[in-house]
């Protein structure tokens, strides 16, 4: 049976050749692959050994006089302001505390409290040190009236210009906002602009020159966007295919499978992938990462006397320095203890360098621990955690999932019906890869978006087991136990998953991150779980490599693989079919 196959794909092969219809093999140098991220935009060909990385910020140059300046803000955030903020942020600290204390060091031996109290008197009395009269760090030159800057030379643009700042990404989702620059035309218009001036900038390709092809790695749900302003405004674009995140990371680590848990600046997602497939039920997203981290810390060092006493969120180079001090100072190792004296350097344009003197205690354990108790971020009135929506059909796509889902025959409406009983009469639910799911399966395996409450729960990794009150979809524990009972279906894939949990993206780079995971996953592992799981795996860095540069390594292998060249889109084909191409050509569920 498979020679006949063969031997009609032989003479389709050759017939297509004969009428010059096969397309050449793209060749890999030819390749462009873009990561684009909330926080930093990574780029590179995809023969390239790393990515060029640049913050993912531009600054556009005001243009009407007399009008307020907008800069959209980094590591502040809506929901900070509330009310209830302050008590919230308490409780969350107090099952952080409760949660570091109640574990054992290594030595056996219990840890011991350290008050802010203790520290504060020291901090407060410590002024600092001038270094030099001229911290060697300088203002971004607008003199000669730049239209726009971008990436490092945006986050150094003197306060006093006339510029509007705009990160165009907010976690993991295009920043749409009432404000000047917020509409969708401003947005899309922004990351032509960023990405166009990195790969002639970084990539020394003229645009004029660059008809190559593009390897976008999927960020949620702006796809669709992303295609419309690469093909219809980035003439020099003329082909593209999209790959999903947690599929490239697994590829950039040489893993057939795993639970990718990418934990980036603005937020955190998890996803279980299998054989090089996404399964869509597992994709979990959670609005937080890196940055609330800093936040946090900055707010537990304001406790414990923090003596650079100008420090303030709204400026961009305060918050670069509070993400150093939190990849400096912070850490999961749960046998540091006690207080530690620290230094830091401030060096901000136009102003002399400064040394300053630092005892810090748990704050620097505390403040990672609070991605696993969220409250501890003050966040409130504010979706946290949702599922994978379900889609709702596309105008543009007259056959997509719901078109077949209504002109199935009813006979199998009727075996559909049955099998949906079946399955839903087995522990755990659904099997099976989705992958060859058809597309009225699908209706029933794919939740719709649910809210797993704010950010009073425990995510990521299990949390607090106490009753919560009902959102106004479900309460945290239905939604979570919903989750778990469809994502990890059969025996098999549960061992994979938790044989191979793969962390990457750069918001959980701490030192022992690994040990501490593989702990809080063991301990948090529901019971009926370890009768089949042998062993639990936390892989945070994969052959050595930056977590941070997984996705986009993963991606250039992607771009490069044989397999991979049937899935390209030609311009042409896009701007004659629209978004129906992504369902016969991306290599996920759509």
């Amino acid at each position: 049976m498979w020679a006949a196959y063969l031997d009609v794909y032989e003479v389709l092969v050759a017939f297509f050749k004969l009428f010059g219809l096969v397309f050449q093999q793209i060749q890999s140098n030819f390749i462009v692959v873009i990561h684009p991220g909330s926080l930093t935009l990574r780029i590179g060909r995809a023969t390239d050994t790393l990515p060029v990385s640049i913050p993912h910020i531009i600054a556009r140059r005001h243009k009407q006089p007399g009008q307020p300046i907008h800069k959209d803000s980094w590591l502040l955030r809506e929901g900070l302001n509330k009310p209830e903020s302050t008590e919230q942020r308490q409780n969350g600290l107090k099952m952080v505390d409760q949660a570091i204390w109640s574990k054992k060091m290594s030595n056996g031996a219990r840890r011991i409290p350290v008050s802010p109290d203790q520290a504060r008197s020291y901090n407060r009395q410590m002024r600092p040190a001038i270094l030099d009269h001229s911290s060697g760090t300088k203002w971004t030159n607008t003199g000669h009236h730049p239209e726009y800057v971008v990436g490092e030379e945006a986050l150094y643009v003197n306060p006093l210009d006339c510029y509007n700042i705009h990160w165009p990404i907010r976690r993991g989702q295009l920043n749409l906002h009432s404000g000047p620059g917020g509409s969708l035309t401003a947005v899309l218009a922004d990351l032509e602009v960023i990405w166009s001036h990195a790969i002639q900038k970084y990539l020394e390709i003229p645009l004029k020159d660059l008809k190559v092809s593009c390897d976008l790695l999927q960020l949620d749900v702006i796809v669709t966007l992303i295609f419309h302003q690469c093909f219809l405004t980035t003439k020099a674009i003329c082909r593209i295919v999209v790959h999903q995140e947690s599929v490239c990371a697994t590829f950039g680590s040489g893993l057939g499978s795993a639970c990718v848990v990418d934990v980036g600046d603005q937020k955190t997602s998890v996803c279980c992938v299998e054989d090089g497939v996404s399964h869509r039920n597992t994709r979990l997203c959670l609005a937080y990462g890196g940055s609330d981290v800093s936040r946090c810390f900055y707010w537990l060092m304001q406790r414990a006397g923090f003596p650079y006493r100008d420090c303030h969120l709204s400026k961009k180079t305060d918050c670069l320095l509070l993400q150093h001090l939190k990849e400096t100072f912070c850490h999961l190792d749960q046998d540091l203890s006690g207080l530690k004296d620290h230094e830091f350097q401030v060096r901000h344009p136009d102003s002399p360098a400064l040394l300053y003197q630092l005892r810090l205690g748990d704050e620097k354990l505390q403040a990672p621990m609070a991605l696993f108790y969220p409250a501890t971020f003050g966040i409130v009135g504010q979706k946290m955690t949702s599922l994978q929506q379900r889609s709702q059909g596309d105008p543009e796509d007259p056959h997509d999932e719901h078109y077949l889902l209504a002109t199935q025959s009813k006979q199998e409406q009727s075996a559909k019906a049955t099998a949906d009983r079946k399955s839903m009469s087995k522990p755990g639910g659904f099997e099976g890869d989705m992958r060859g799911q058809s597309a009225s399966v699908a209706e029933n395996l794919y939740p719709p978006e649910v809210e797993l409450g704010t950010s009073h729960g425990e995510c990521i990794i299990g949390g607090n087991d106490s009753e919560e009150p009902l959102t106004a979809h479900m309460s945290r524990k239905t939604a979570v136990s919903q989750f778990e009972g469809k994502a990890l279906a059969s025996d098999d894939t549960k061992k994979k998953m938790y044989s191979s949990v793969l962390v990457v993206g750069g918001g959980l780079m701490f030192h022992k991150a690994q040990e501490f995971l593989q702990h809080r996953i063991l301990n948090k592992m529901p019971p009926s779980f370890r009768r089949v799981v042998e062993n639990v795996e936390v892989i945070t860095r994969p052959k050595d490599m930056d977590p941070r540069l997984i996705a986009w390594k993963g991606g250039a292998v992607l771009a490069c693989l044989d397999t991979t060249q049937e899935l390209w889109i030609y311009q042409r084909e896009w701007q004659r079919f629209g978004v129906r191409m992504l369902r016969e050509r991306a290599a996920f569920v759509w």
